[in-house]
């Protein structure tokens, strides 16, 4: 009898990390009935990599709405998915890293009777604060989860100090380099029409790659990135600086107030993934507060800014591959202008070995649950 496997993933973030867990599941049929289930916490981001990857889910809760709030997101969640579990009965239920669906729906499979388990476990920064409400999400994961696939070994001794048991934890690597290698092989045979766009926009040009959108950076946090921004493109005027602004006006208001008539800064709209990914790879440097940024960047061998005040991805700071300095103007605009201009420190930067996988975890995952005895 085939072993039930349901995975569920609400944002574009989770889409891209758990798309390549999907298709390897897949792969064997044979053993595993696959199914996914979306709620939709994003709607459109999450629809453009589903078609990207080539992914029609089996249930759609479909709970975006106008204005959400934690609140509503977090009862919808919950609510919808108790008629999906019920007629799948999943065996397994996956969910993955911090995001509101990932702590709503480990509730909801707790409830069924599912072993949960969770990709991307481990991450920590222990301040309930930051990020806001992501880190919460993720620790109530833990304590729910059956078994914690841990991106990294930090990941898993953090999770041995809160008692979870050793048996249940595997270090995989991250998923989001098994996505990025088949996001670059695609890519490559067929560049989308953006790319085509972009290739004739930035043309020759030397490039650093902005992104940004963390509600803890919303209000003087975003100011003070931006003001950097522009004291970094009028001392580097070689340099073109594109930035793909998130949607929400907390972030767009302040960015094109204060970025939006600086000769060198291309303020466009999100990129979907693919275009993303071809456009890092492009970038000299990259400015960010993105933590899967943090983790691609480096397979690709761009050095990291990391613009928050915490990360729970210090094995990148350990490591040498991403910098963070905060929302303090004065050091953005220091280490960004430093990494430009010193071609030593670039160099060691872009060479440093990626500690977060080598785009095997997939295999690792599927082969751990496959082992477990019915």
């Amino acid at each position: 009898m085939k072993r039930k496997i349901l995975l569920i993933f609400g944002t574009r973030p989770e889409a891209i990390k758990m798309a390549p867990l999907y298709k390897e599941f897949k792969k064997h049929n044979k053993v595993f009935n696959t199914k996914i289930c979306v709620t939709a916490q994003h709607r459109e981001m999450l629809d453009q990599v589903l078609d990207f990857f080539n992914i029609t889910p089996d249930y759609d809760l479909n709970i975006m709405k106008p204005n959400q709030n934690l609140f509503g997101l977090t009862a919808d969640i919950i609510k919808n998915l108790k008629c999906v579990l019920e007629e799948f009965n999943p065996e397994f239920v996956f969910v993955h890293g911090d995001t509101t669906t990932t702590m709503a729906s480990s509730i909801a499979s707790f409830y069924a009777g599912a072993k949960v388990c969770h990709i991307e476990a481990g991450l920590r920064t222990n301040n309930k604060l930051s990020p806001f409400p992501e880190e919460i999400n993720r620790q109530v994961a833990s304590r729910i989860c059956d078994y914690h696939f841990a991106p990294t070994e930090k990941s898993k001794e953090n999770l041995l100090k809160e008692n979870i048991k050793k048996s249940s934890v595997l270090v995989t690597g991250n998923t989001v380099i098994d996505a990025l290698f088949k996001t670059l092989e695609i890519i490559d045979k067929n560049p989308t029409s953006k790319i085509k766009e972009l290739h004739k926009i930035i043309k020759n040009q030397k490039l650093i790659l902005v992104t940004g959108h963390r509600r803890e950076n919303h209000g003087k946090g975003f100011e003070n990135i931006c003001k950097a921004l522009n004291k970094i493109a009028s001392n580097n005027k070689d340099y073109l600086i594109i930035y793909p602004v998130h949607l929400n006006p907390k972030v767009v208001n302040p960015v094109k107030r204060i970025l939006g008539k600086t000769e060198n800064i291309i303020l466009i709209e999100p990129l979907k993934y693919p275009d993303f990914i071809w456009l890092m790879n492009k970038s000299k440097i990259i400015i960010t507060d993105s933590g899967g940024v943090q983790e691609e960047a480096p397979s690709l061998g761009k050095p990291v800014i990391v613009i928050r005040e915490t990360t729970e991805r210090p094995e990148a700071v350990s490591a040498g591959t991403v910098i963070l300095v905060g929302t303090n103007t004065e050091l953005i605009i220091n280490k960004a202008c430093e990494l430009l201009n010193n071609s030593r420190l670039y160099k060691k930067m872009s060479e440093l070995h990626n500690p977060y996988g080598d785009g095997k975890a997939c295999k690792r995952i599927v082969n751990f649950i496959n082992n477990l005895s019915q």
